[in-house]
């Protein structure tokens, strides 16, 4: 089988969490699959809201164009808001796969009900608004939030870690969940230890998207280019935009 190749996108520009994404992606990556996880060099260092997700869409665009340059066979667009997906899909060759879609889909195929667990509790309406666009609302018992923002974890002090693992437990007891899914990127890699220790399924965006970004590969799919998921209309762009285009 040849190679696959796959852009791991981290939204915001916090290089710590794009290692953590990327550490995460190549775990469950098999052996015939490259890991490019990369992150913008300007935008926001974490996104917590519609604001933080409309600036970090541009810098998704900018790393899409650049992976597909390289000839990548797949991206993912790790942050639980799935910022510029749809875009994104547009501008690509190659499937993308957003975290929040991958994990809401990978849970659906394990339980009969889920739970969320993510960071601050403005991002619970974003997660909601994901739920009846991808058509999980029925799928999903309940959101939780840890009430930390987003660098916390990766401030080395693992009271967001203790604090999502709460919540995990919380939600187990509460919910009738048969599955937890967890509402962040920089969450990737406390999937493995949670699933282990509560006894369910604990599901981590990253990892499902990989996962399917190689079963996409395999099966030789990418995104339709029929209809509005074709490419960009050619038209030319001005100041900052001008990267895109038509070379």
């Amino acid at each position: 089988m040849s190679r696959i190749r796959i852009q791991v996108i981290n939204p915001n520009t916090s290089q710590a969490m794009t290692n953590t994404i990327g550490l995460a992606a190549q775990a469950v990556a098999g052996p015939n699959s490259e890991i490019l996880a990369v992150c913008p060099s300007e935008g926001v260092p974490s996104i917590e809201g519609h604001f933080d997700e409309a600036i970090a869409a541009v810098g998704v665009l900018e790393q899409i164009k650049i992976g597909r340059e390289q000839g990548v066979d797949g991206h993912i667009i790790a942050c639980f808001g799935d910022p510029g997906l749809m875009a994104a899909r547009e501008l690509a060759r190659a499937p993308v796969i957003g975290i929040a879609e991958a994990a809401m889909h990978m849970a659906t195929l394990v339980s009969t009900r889920f739970s969320i667990v993510t960071t601050l509790p403005r991002t619970l309406i974003i997660a909601r608004h994901l739920l009846q666009l991808y058509g999980f609302s029925h799928h999903c018992a309940a959101l939780h939030a840890i009430d930390l923002p987003v660098l916390a974890l990766e401030d080395g002090s693992g009271m967001a870690q203790r604090k999502v693992r709460e919540r995990c437990i919380q939600a187990i007891k509460e919910d009738g969940s048969g599955a937890i899914v967890l509402g962040c990127g920089g969450m990737a890699d406390l999937a493995r230890a949670l699933t282990l220790e509560l006894g369910v399924p604990v599901i981590d965006g990253v990892s499902a998207a990989v996962k399917m970004v190689e079963s996409l590969a395999a099966l030789g799919l990418s995104t339709s280019k029929h209809g509005d998921l074709d490419y960009p209309e050619t038209k030319p762009l001005s100041g900052q935009f001008q990267i895109f285009n038509a070379e």
